[in-house]
Formats: structure tokens, sequence, C-alpha cells
């Protein structure tokens, strides 16, 4: 039996009436209600069950207003049932890695939990408007919540993709969570310079057993992005807008997730995102024409490299420890123009006489570095501190992180910072 969450008074009413996690059950309280038990996180009170309703909305119900449950015949969703993936020779491949998070996804009835559709078969069940787009194959690589990634794990989507960049496959599908995705968009898109082949990251915002969830259709989308456009390199393809109006395709280097949680949280920072899809048409955004470059992976990191926001009553001592702890990057979050106060200076020439590298973004979500209108500016720039222009502060870092790695000295990850390898410049 499993009870997943569930204790005290909530553990026992379960037991009490003969149903586990994943029962389809009819619940006659105040009103009726028809649904799944749902697992519950441990740290919550023990007084309500959750239930998933037929909507895919889950509510939390009151054990003490519950007067009766009656056990309905579950749903059951095996690999016995799932219609075989018919091919179509005409179409075009393309492959799907997946790393973890919601995007296609599916109920898995005897626990109530969400796992992933991991087989082309179950993809095709989950999402059967893809098979009219290409041939899908699917590959899991791994299977993280994206905030538990680690450089490491850049490394081996970077290896992975690396494999393939001379393969039949038209374009290639990553499947991530959104919390971290633009810096492994970054990541790929240093590491990979010049892949040969379109790579869309695609991730959802909303689970996809909701209503409202946006995977399938990010999704669709990534697939129609490959196959129809003529274009190489590492994007982001999220939804553009609240509705389901707009698919936005958007630079590596130059996306951020502004908003928690609203479909539409993944913007292109100074700029307009490279392609929009929207109903039969994808529209190139005019400005966009990145260089064909020869490709040349190279794909390492060093993540001795630390993001530094600096705030009023900041501490100079923080950037002491830094120093002595073997940092080899700062990368400076200044204000307005790229600026950080006079209590810096004598920890930043310390940096500076140590080898480290020491560069400047802004605070400001739009705009550009501009270290020479100002004294204090001007003053960073004789101390040895690199303006990084409009450069985003989190590819900033993944960019540190990568030029520390492919560098001999500070001299050399200075001019490979300042070089524009992956469109990370925008004008």
């Amino acid at each position: 039996m499993s009870y997943t969450g569930y204790r005290g008074k909530g553990l026992e009413f379960l037991k009490k009436s003969k149903v586990e996690v994943g029962n389809q059950v009819k619940i006659h309280a105040d009103l009726p209600y028809s649904g799944i038990i749902m697992p519950r996180y441990e740290y919550l009170d023990d007084s309500h069950i959750v239930l998933k309703l037929e909507d895919g909305y889950n509510i939390g119900l009151d054990i003490g207003k519950i007067k009766k449950i009656e056990l309905e015949p579950s749903p059951k969703t095996t690999k016995e049932n799932i219609p075989k993936l018919e091919t179509d020779p005409a179409l075009p491949r393309i492959l799907l890695i997946s790393t973890g998070g919601t995007i296609a996804s599916k109920i898995d009835y005897r626990t109530g939990a969400v796992t992933p559709a991991l087989t082309a078969s179950e993809l095709n069940a989950t999402v059967p408007e893809l098979s009219k787009t290409a041939n899908i194959d699917t590959e899991v690589l791994f299977s993280e919540y994206s905030e538990n990634l680690l450089p490491e794990h850049w490394i081996k989507i970077a290896e992975k993709l690396n494999s393939y960049a001379r393969s039949e496959y038209r374009g290639i599908i990553v499947a991530h969570g959104t919390d971290t995705m633009q810096y492994t968009a970054a990541a790929l898109a240093f590491s990979l310079s010049g892949f040969p082949k379109p790579v869309a990251l695609v991730g959802s915002q909303r689970s996809s057993d909701r209503p409202s969830s946006d995977a399938a259709l990010n999704l669709i989308a990534a697939a129609r992005f490959l196959v129809e456009t003529d274009t190489s390199g590492i994007f982001v393809v999220m939804h553009n807008t609240s509705s389901d109006d707009e698919i936005a395709c958007h630079w590596a280097t130059r996306v951020r997730k502004n908003h928690t949680s609203r479909r539409n949280a993944f913007q292109t920072v100074g700029g307009w995102p490279a392609f929009i899809i929207e109903d039969n048409r994808i529209e190139k955004d005019k400005l966009f024409n990145p260089q064909k470059g020869e490709y040349n992976p190279k794909i390492k990191f060093d993540n001795r490299v630390v993001l530094v926001k600096y705030y009023p009553g900041f501490e100079p001592k923080i950037m002491d420890y830094i120093i002595s702890s073997g940092y080899k990057a700062i990368i400076f979050e200044g204000t307005g123009l790229g600026n950080v106060g006079k209590i810096m200076y004598d920890t930043i020439e310390k940096a500076k006489k140590k080898g480290l590298f020491v560069g400047m973004t802004s605070q400001c979500i739009d705009g550009m570095v501009r270290m020479t209108v100002y004294d204090s500016g001007r003053d960073l720039l004789n101390l040895g501190v690199t303006p990084l222009g409009n450069m985003i502060p989190e590819t900033a870092l993944v960019k540190a992180m990568w030029a520390l790695a492919n560098s001999k000295d500070s001299a050399e990850m200075t001019k490979i910072m300042k070089e524009n390898i992956a469109l990370e410049f925008s004008d």
C-alpha cells in the first residue's frame, strides 16, 4: 500500500477507508468529488487528503468533512494499451533527449505521480500531433530537477549532443526543467559553438497533468522549428504570450527566465526572439543573422567562478573570502551603467594582483554597461575590471566558467570574455 506523504490522522483515515495513493475514488463531503488520491508533502498538516479531479486540478479535502469514500475502478496506463508507433518514411527524423522536468510527462495511476513519457510510443500517445511533423526517437540522459544540475551535467548534455553532430537527425530537442534552463542553454552555446544542427531546449511551466499545461504546445512547436527552419545552433523554445497563440524561439545566450510561473516566463533580453511560431507561420527576426562558423567543440568548464551582486552595505570581506578560497574569476552585477562603491576598490585591486579575472555586468535587465561615463566606472577600468557590455549576468557567469577552463592565464581569459562567441553581446 502507498501512502506517500501522509501521516497522523490523514494516514489513519486512508488505512481505515482501505484506499491508498493512486486509487480512483468517489468522495462524499459537502459535494461529491471523483478523482485520484495524490501524494502529499510530508511537512503539510495531517488533516487533509489531496484529490486530483477529472479536469486535472488538485484539491485538498478536510477529512473531518468527508462522509464516505467509494473505491472506483482505476484507469490503467500500461505498455500493452499504448498503440504501436508507426513511422512515416517521408518525414524527417529528430531526437528528443530527456534530462528531467515536467515536459512530456504522464500520470502514473499506480502512485498518482507525474512521470516522464520516455519511449517514442509513449511520447506519441501523450502528444500525438508530433507524429505529423517528424519521426521522433527518444533517449533518457538523466532525470533531475534543473535546480540540481551542475556544470558536470552541462558537460554530459554537450557530449551527448556532440555525438550526434554529424548524424542523420534533422535536429535535437532537449527536454529540461525551466529553473536553470538559461544556464544550460548558454553552456551549450559556448561549448558547442558552431553546432551544425538546430537544438531546441524545451520545458514546461505548468505540469502536463494540468489543463493549462504548456508542455504539449512547446514540444510541438519545437519539432516544427527543427523541421521547418534552415538554421542551426542552440535555442530555447517556450510560450511567447500567456495564451497559446505564439511560441518564441530564443537564442541561447540572450534568454532569461523573468517570471516564476507564467507560461511566457522566458524572454529575449535586449532584442526580439530569433523566431516566432504562430499558427502555420514561422517568422524570423530580421536582425537575427548568426554567422555559421566552423564547428569546434570545447566541452570543458571550471566552476571556480562567482557571481557577485553588489548592494549598499556590501562587505568587502566577502570578496576577501572569495579571493582566499581559490576562485579564479568574479562576475559583478553592478549598479546602473556598471558601478560598485569605492569601498570595493582595495579588494578588487587585491583580486587583480592575485590574477583573478573581474568582469562587470549590470543589475538592470536592459541596457549596456558603460564604465567611461562616471568617475567610479573609470576608476574600476583603471583597476583592471573588464566591462561586459549588455551580456546577461547569468550568461557571463557561464561564459567565465567556460573561458576559465579553455584559457592558460587571466590575459587569455580576458581576451575570450571580450569576444562575441555565441551572440552573447547584442547591438
